[in-house]
């Protein structure tokens, strides 16, 4: 029995949301597709599945198992008629632990003034801060949606259209208590490479973005690509004994977890148990056999589902 990490897949990034049908109407409007919604009626929730599906994106049709750059939301059946229910977007105390997904444009100006004359919020405009080339959108659930361009700002100054169907899913963003410690969990074990670094020192933090992609030399221009992973260290934080991020399963809830999508599912948990890597859930535990999950050292969930393209007799 053998895995070969340089065919796994960053496939999504899980987020619970209040009321399915605007969340899934917003990210329709930065053009994303539904491309899969599994009901589960018996456990009272459900799951849609969005990504970039047009014939110019990344991965056009391709079943959700063998993509990269997915977006899962999760919707408990009544939240969306419970006044009090809001999901924690991560970035404020005690919730504080994710930190956003991230879009990349054609045109940041004009996307943004879509978004805009669609009545959504912003946590950050172009205009604001001395930032300039990058915004932070509102969900309908207040989660932070980076705004990045694909190409120079300067470039697009006065340009009016947007195609949302050259938009692509760039990166999820988590913080992380040690870098040391989480680089080589996502690289050593499972099987990442370091695509890109930005220090900011006189900001206090790190940015890492890591992803799989063969041949990474940490100078990869990350824009073009989908399924990546970017870690935020903010200095010191790994010398706080009582330091920690919260990962987002306990109160309060929000996001959820990263979800890889590997060649041979029973390889894979193997290799990771060798590894000696701590599990939230095996594949023998419960009656869902078909999924593992396991937690990175900030205690981040792992989703590992099988990628059916490699494995035809699947469990999926």
């Amino acid at each position: 029995m053998a895995t070969d990490t340089s065919k796994y897949k960053f496939n999504h990034s899980m987020l619970r949301v209040k009321d399915p049908h605007r969340s899934v109407k917003f990210y329709e409007h930065l053009g994303m597709s539904l491309i899969q919604k599994i009901p589960q009626p018996d456990a009272k929730f459900d799951l849609y599945f969005l990504a970039y599906d047009s014939p110019t994106a990344i991965s056009p049709k391709a079943p959700w198992y063998d993509r990269q750059g997915i977006l899962e939301l999760t919707h408990n059946y009544g939240t969306e008629n419970d006044p009090d229910y809001k999901p924690a977007n991560g970035n404020s105390d005690p919730g504080r632990g994710f930190g956003h997904v991230c879009i990349t444009v054609d045109n940041i100006q004009a996307a943004c003034q879509r978004i805009e004359d669609a009545g959504y919020k912003f946590q950050k405009k172009l205009s604001d801060g001395r930032m300039r080339h990058v915004a932070f959108a509102l969900d309908p659930d207040d989660y932070w949606v980076e705004i990045v361009s694909d190409n120079k700002v300067e470039d697009t100054e006065g340009i009016k259209e947007t195609d949302p169907s050259t938009y692509r899913f760039n990166h999820t963003m988590i913080r992380v208590k040690d870098h040391t410690k989480s680089l080589r969990f996502y690289q050593d074990i499972l099987g990442m490479s370091l695509l890109r670094t930005s220090e900011s020192p006189s900001s206090g933090f790190n940015l890492y973005f890591l992803g799989y992609v063969p041949g990474a030399d940490n100078d990869v221009n990350t824009k073009p690509l989908e399924g990546v992973l970017e870690l935020t260290w903010n200095y010191g934080t790994e010398k706080d004994e009582g330091f920690h991020y919260h990962n987002g399963n306990s109160e309060p809830q929000g996001f959820g977890h990263l979800a890889i999508s590997v060649d041979d599912l029973d390889a894979a948990c193997q290799r990771l148990e060798e590894k000696g890597v701590s599990w939230k859930k095996r594949l023998t535990d419960g009656r869902m056999k078909n999924v593992a999950f396991v937690l990175d050292p900030d205690g981040y969930w792992i989703e590992v589902v099988q990628n059916e393209r490699y494995k035809a007799t699947s469990k999926y």
